[in-house]
């Protein structure tokens, strides 16, 4: 599958961001022909983590979330680690931006931790996902139906729970890049 064309942002937070997590999907979807747009809470660079405490590497972030709209993306892709997902979904301009996603019906895909930034945008109700299991009940009272599995697609949404499912995960990712907009994704919202 080619994703010659498609424009796809990728989320980092500073200090925080789990790196295979980052830079295993921007690997695939760059592969795969698409453009990548890192986007952080503010310019310059953002240091990554392993294993939520060890340092990993510093990645050069496109643009500030202030400076972007979904309009912009073809996709999203939304990396866990439990510092970065709460710094994400602690900022008011990640949580619009990834709501605008789904109003707009575009694909989105979120793994380990990042289903956080999903229950604050207010999109899992209804919806079934997977994600670290620590963020089951956090889901379910958020109104989506968590499950246990490798990868979950739910209307344009890819979910995995962690690092041992990126392969599954980029590969699906890629799957609903492609397939692009998702109509009844954008009526569900």
């Amino acid at each position: 599958m080619k994703l010659d064309g498609k424009k796809i942002a990728i989320l980092i937070a500073p200090r925080g961001t789990e790196e295979p997590e980052f830079s295993q999907p921007k690997a695939a979807v760059e592969q795969a022909g698409g453009t990548v747009t890192v986007i952080s809470l503010e310019a310059g660079e953002a240091q990554s983590v392993n294993n939520d405490l060890d340092p990993g590497k510093t990645f050069k972030v496109d643009k500030a979330i202030d400076a972007v709209s979904a309009s912009e993306f073809d996709g999203l892709i939304i990396p866990g680690g439990s510092v970065g997902a709460d710094k994400l979904r602690g900022s008011k301009a990640v949580v619009a931006f990834v709501r605008d996603f789904f109003a707009a019906g575009k694909p989105v895909a979120a793994i380990c931790h990042a289903p956080w930034t999903l229950v604050e945008a207010d999109v899992v109700k209804g919806r079934t996902l997977t994600s670290f299991p620590t963020l089951q009940t956090d889901i379910r009272n958020a109104g989506g139906t968590w499950v246990d599995q490798e990868v979950v697609v739910d209307q344009g949404l890819v979910t995995s729970r962690d690092p041992g499912d990126l392969p599954a995960f980029c590969a699906k990712l890629i799957e609903e890049f492609c397939e692009g907009k998702h109509a009844e994704q954008a009526a569900s919202v």
